[in-house]
């Protein structure tokens, strides 16, 4: 037998899928480590922690490999990250992760002076706090020192591969989303150079997501049981390679992901940029690119509303041994669609796409002395769709109106959501059967990266169907009605964001 690895390094977690070249899963692990968030906005990771479980899930996924039967492995990684190497090759920082919002002043500041716009239609990297860029700046100007020390500005996925084979290389995708690439040009952009004031020596030298490296260091070779010449391909990121790994790669195919968080995402040939600057234009080849919205609040809202509405249920669903979100789906299901005019804002941390303002909170508007617990919790449903939506209109204006969408995520093992999906979106919703998506699109990436496919469209007889949901007419009716007014809502509260953040960073008592 032949097989290919394919492994995620995720925000949580590390996957990793062992799988034949017909793209059948094999074997499987995941490892799991520590989000760090001892201070206010602050979420990191310790990478050598993320290390240990590349190490870790591999060596389970080998324990299915005899000899010569590996023939290649390939990545895909959470965007944003951030690692600064000493000159030792030693992190001077724990890994600074997307969810991390220390850097907002600085991203608020290039938004404000013009130059943001400009970096932005060269790189293709919304102006946030997410980005690299600005937490370079945020470290530039409040940790002076430990900037100045830094030899190199990685990523985790660049420090595992460095970890493996001793090169700092980054492949194009997970640059493309550092909001320092120029996606035209394929190379490090010289005015964001010019702004941090530092040379392109400090980053990674850039290599195509199809290009590879042989010869992994002699000691996890070992431990791992992998060949000096078995090929590891760079791979991509992980919103990128879900298209791929869920056949959302022709135009006009849309993929929808509801995890933790969220995305919208289309596949173009040729990078674009929004006008308005509220859309990503990542790499997953070199003529094809990913344009979509990433979403900070998906099911982590559904989390905050079991746990903070309906404690008794999740005790009794603990009792009962079942999910408590299918009972609260449940309660949700009794509700009309629109809640009865009860509207929700689910910017519970802050947001990205469609408004990206690091400092929204979350809202509900409407509610009267007739709405429950069970309006709240579909209002929630509704707001984290209302907002992907938003997030929809704005690829259209670069990207066409989409043909059909491949929804994935926790949220897919909802039919209420799925369907609320289809509703909102007025679009047919196809659930791929689609195990690890970000591990298939980086196995597949792989295979083709190493000859065993001609093109990636081979992925379209790797990715099964598990259900198809189809607008229902009298539901979209009341959206329509209801979503001009969640959108003004917006709006007019958008002004006050700031304010309501600041008093409560002022008035935090659980410091």
């Amino acid at each position: 037998m032949e097989y290919i690895i394919g492994t995620d390094i995720g925000t949580t977690s590390t996957k990793c899928v062992l799988y034949d070249t017909k793209g059948n899963v094999i074997e499987y692990a995941n490892k799991g480590y520590q989000l760090i968030q001892t201070t206010p906005d602050m979420a990191e990771e310790d990478p050598k922690d993320i290390f240990n479980a590349v190490i870790d899930v591999m060596g389970q996924v080998m324990r299915k490999v005899k000899p010569g039967e590996l023939k290649g492995v390939s990545f895909s990684s959470a965007m944003h990250s951030l690692i600064l190497m000493d000159e030792n090759d030693e992190p001077l920082t724990r890994a600074i992760t997307w969810a991390d919002n220390r850097a907002a002043k600085y991203s608020e500041e290039l938004k404000n002076n013009g130059l943001g716009a400009e970096i932005y239609a060269k790189t293709g990297t919304p102006i946030h706090p997410m980005a690299p860029l600005s937490k370079m700046l945020w470290l530039k100007n409040e940790y002076p020192d430990t900037f100045n020390k830094a030899k190199k500005f990685i990523d985790l996925k660049t420090y595992v591969f460095f970890r493996l084979f001793g090169e700092y290389k980054m492949d194009y995708s997970i640059a493309s989303a550092t909001g320092m690439f120029n996606i035209f040009d394929l190379k490090w952009e010289p005015q964001v150079l010019q702004l941090l004031n530092i040379e392109e020596t400090r980053l990674p030298q850039l290599v195509n997501t199809t290009d590879s490296i042989k010869g992994i260091n002699d000691n996890y070779g070992q431990i791992l049981e992998i060949d000096k010449d078995v090929p590891f391909v760079f791979g991509a990121s992980d919103g990128v390679l879900s298209n791929l790994g869920v056949n959302a790669i022709d135009p006009g195919v849309v993929a929808v992901t509801i995890g933790t968080s969220g995305a919208v995402r289309v596949v173009v040939d040729k990078p674009v940029v929004d006008p308005n600057g509220k859309l990503f234009c990542y790499a997953l080849t070199t003529d094809k690119w990913v344009v979509g919205g990433p979403v900070n609040n998906g099911g982590i809202v559904f989390r905050w509303v079991r746990d903070q509405l309906f404690a008794p249920e999740r005790i009794t669903a603990q009792q009962m041994q079942v999910s408590t979100y299918d009972i609260l789906t449940q309660i949700a299901e009794k509700i009309p669609a629109g809640s009865d005019g009860l509207l929700f804002h689910p910017y519970l941390g802050g947001e990205r796409a469609p408004i990206w303002n690091a400092y929204a909170r979350g809202s509900f508007f409407g509610l009267t002395r007739q709405h429950t617990r069970a309006h709240m919790v579909r209002a929630a449903l509704e707001g984290i769709v209302y907002n992907l939506y938003v997030v929809m209109l704005t690829i259209e204006g670069v990207a066409g109106k989409p043909k059909s969408i491949q929804a994935t995520g926790g949220f897919a093992r909802s039919s209420l959501w799925r369907q609320m999906l289809a509703d909102i979106f007025e679009q047919d919703v196809t659930i791929p059967e689609s195990f690890e998506s970000s591990c298939l699109g980086a196995a597949v990436l792989g295979m083709y990266s190493l000859g065993y496919i001609d093109d990636l469209s081979a992925v379209k007889d790797m990715v099964g169907v598990t259900d198809v949901h189809h607008p229902n007419e009298e539901n979209f009716e009341v959206y329509r009605e209801l979503l001009p007014i969640w959108i003004r809502i917006s709006s007019v509260l958008e002004p006050e964001y700031k304010s309501i953040a600041e008093f409560q960073k002022k008035h935090n008592h659980n410091k």
